[in-house]
């Protein structure tokens, strides 16, 4: 009760005001407003851990429409639903309309006449999927506006071609833990580093999501990736002007071992270059599989160039004290584990296993924050109800 008392505390303390919106960056939220997210997560967590109900809602759905594969977040999604007590649907697309020719605005009424939030999926097409989430957040707007929903349901990015909230949020809780307050994280030093993969088409929303959420807290973050693996730029700009605004520091560099040097904490991650996700988005949408199996081919090629950049047991003895901490959204490509050769050593990565379990484990706490700040008009009244 200690613990749960000093994070409702802290959660009071916070002005923010959530209620109505959707979630869909994290560069798009006040500061104020990610801290009660986090606060609310660790509130939540801990009266799962006691085994107390926090369910709030009698009735409502919550929407999933998953465009891509996905463990942890699909099942998180529905965890969060159904701790606040919300039914769960999940929206195939191969078994709707979609495919007789039934817009995005259409669908997303048809979808939301008792819902309360809608999770998106769609990591898959470069310039698409955040769009597409705008595209039915404007959707059920005009449908509540005009009257044909009673209320209107917030949508949630699950994870688009931009940001990843729920993971980059789950791991700033992660890192408030281990660190023991988000005061703590100022200064110290993440290194976001590209990791050799035997596979291309990684998004780019992991390391996106963390030098825009990360450089809001005062940390010092280093993108490291080889030559031609840039991130968008736009959010490699809205990484500086958080670092600059935060008085933390960014910086890019062309080594994985610079990067973590001194680091106290690294995340070792494959992605696609920005350049070739602008190509293979056309052929997606195309479904030219011949042109996919060509840049397939290439890109491969080019990544096997730089299969030296893997976190090992050596490249870690440069961080701070040889024991920053590791992090990853997993899955990770484990060298002699899950492929020939990956992102991580088996021994780096077997060290941390179980601190990677705990950090993806807050993130249906955190998607369950996200919905009750977005649906509760009230939230620290409702709260205290609850606990009670």
């Amino acid at each position: 009760m200690k613990t749960l008392k000093k994070q409702l505390d802290e959660l009071k303390k916070l002005k923010f005001n959530s209620y109505g919106k959707d979630f869909l960056l994290t560069w798009d939220k006040s500061e104020q407003e990610l801290r009660a997210v986090v606060a609310l997560a660790e509130v939540f967590s801990e009266m799962h851990k006691a085994g107390k109900s926090f369910k709030t809602f009698d009735t409502g759905l919550a929407i999933s429409v998953f465009r891509d594969n996905s463990t942890r977040t699909r099942f998180s999604f529905a965890s969060a639903a159904n701790s606040l007590g919300l039914g769960l649907a999940d929206l195939d697309e191969g078994k709707s309309q979609i495919a007789h020719g039934e817009t995005v605005r259409e669908t997303a009424n048809m979808i939301s006449f008792m819902a309360e939030v809608i999770g998106i999926r769609d990591d898959m097409y470069l310039g698409e999927g955040n769009k597409y989430m705008r595209e039915v957040s404007a959707a059920v707007q005009e449908g509540f506006e005009k009257g044909v929903l009673h209320q209107r349901p917030n949508v949630i990015n699950l994870q688009c071609d931009i940001d990843h909230p729920t993971q980059a949020m789950a791991d700033l809780a992660h890192l408030k833990n281990h660190f023991g307050s988000l005061e703590k994280l100022r200064g110290k030093k993440i290194a976001m580093s590209w990791a050799y993969s035997p596979s291309y088409g990684k998004p780019l929303s992991v390391p996106q999501g963390i030098i825009g959420l990360m450089t809001r807290f005062g940390m010092n973050v280093t993108l490291a990736h080889p030559e031609g693996y840039g991130l968008i730029p736009d959010v490699v700009q809205v990484a500086k002007k958080n670092a600059a605004a935060s008085g933390g520091k960014f910086e890019v560099v062309a080594s994985m071992e610079e990067s973590f040097r001194n680091a106290d904490i690294v995340y070792p991650k494959s992605w696609a270059p920005y350049e070739v996700m602008q190509r293979r988005t056309p052929l997606l949408q195309k479904g030219d599989h011949a042109g996919l199996k060509t840049l397939e081919k290439e890109c491969l090629e080019n990544n096997a160039r730089f299969k030296n950049w893997e976190c090992d047991e050596k490249k870690m003895k440069l961080t701070k004290g040889g024991e920053a901490l590791y992090m990853h959204c997993l899955p990770a490509d484990i060298s002699g584990v899950s492929c020939a050769q990956g992102e991580v050593s088996a021994g780096v990565f077997e060290k941390y296993r179980i601190a990677t379990y705990q950090e993806a484990s807050y993130k249906p706490f955190v998607i369950a924050a996200m919905m009750y700040l977005a649906r509760v008009k009230s939230p620290l009244a409702e709260l205290g109800k609850l606990i009670k």
